[in-house]
């Protein structure tokens, strides 16, 4: 008897996710499941294969919310670097809205930058937040998610039944 095939799902640290437009329409393509994930009611479209998940006030309650289901054949689209390197340690693919794919060698790196910068700034040091989101961010994004879809489906990842 041959094991049912593994589903692709795809999380969405959805508080500040500029493409989650973008995701519904590409998970709808390959019928994929998404959860968006916030710690308010954000809209979503009325789709069985779209859940809202809202989740306690905490501060990184959507975090361990996502943190907790990322594993091999999860998506995970998060700005959030301590949460992208969670995923990538569970065995997710982490991509920010931008388009970049966590990688486990280049998750490091910006751990290091992130901790660096939050320290600076509460040391009072003036520190620049992160660029403006641009329009080819929205299709670099739309490359790397088609791109990790379509190595998970050859890893013998599928969508809902």
């Amino acid at each position: 008897m041959t094991e049912p095939p593994k589903t692709i799902a795809i999380y969405v640290d959805a508080d500040a996710c500029p493409v989650k437009a973008e995701i519904y329409r590409v998970a709808e393509r390959h019928g994929l499941k998404v959860y968006v994930v916030s710690n308010s009611f954000i809209a979503v479209p009325r789709d069985p294969l779209i859940e809202r998940v809202i989740v306690g006030s905490g501060p990184d309650a959507a975090d361990d919310w996502i943190a907790e289901r990322a594993a091999r054949g999860a998506i995970v689209i998060t700005a959030d670097v301590p949460l992208a390197s969670r995923a990538i340690k569970a065995g997710a693919d982490v991509i920010s809205p931008t388009g970049r794919a966590w990688t486990q060698d280049s998750i490091g790196m910006a751990l290091a930058t992130r901790n660096l910068m939050d320290g600076l700034r509460s040391a009072g040091q003036i520190t620049g937040g992160p660029k403006p989101f641009q329009p080819r961010d929205r299709s670099n994004f739309l490359s790397a998610l088609d791109l990790a879809i379509v190595r998970l489906k050859r890893d013998g990842f599928a969508g809902q039944a």
